[in-house]
């Protein structure tokens, strides 16, 4: 039997930066609620995502921009490493798939 650990994002892209052979993606996901008034609140979480693959981090660069509304699906990688003497752990969230589902200007529209 196979086994995985999956994560899937839809939201709007902030920060596009390159870190050595990779391309990190800050994506917001809008968990909005109604407040006791019935208006609807904005609570965006943002979460950094990691593409590993050179032809999709060509596409990226050339295509996706701040605002744009995308999917994101991958693999979580939990991550350890030593400093200052103390364990510090973090998850890598790897992009498999990322795709462009509307530009900045369509979304909304």
């Amino acid at each position: 039997m196979r086994t995985f650990s999956e994560f899937q994002i839809i939201g709007h892209v902030g920060k596009v930066r390159s870190v050595g052979p990779t391309l990190r993606v800050d994506i917001a996901a809008d968990y909005g609620r109604k407040d006791d008034t019935g208006q609807f609140q904005s609570n965006p979480y943002w979460n950094e995502v990691t593409l590993f693959n050179d032809r999709v981090i060509a596409w990226a660069k050339d295509t996706v921009k701040t605002g744009d509304l995308v999917h994101v699906r991958g693999t979580l990688r939990q991550t350890r490493y030593e400093k200052d003497g103390q364990t510090v752990y973090g998850v890598t969230l790897a992009a498999e798939d990322f795709d462009l589902l509307a530009p900045k200007a369509q979304v909304g529209a």
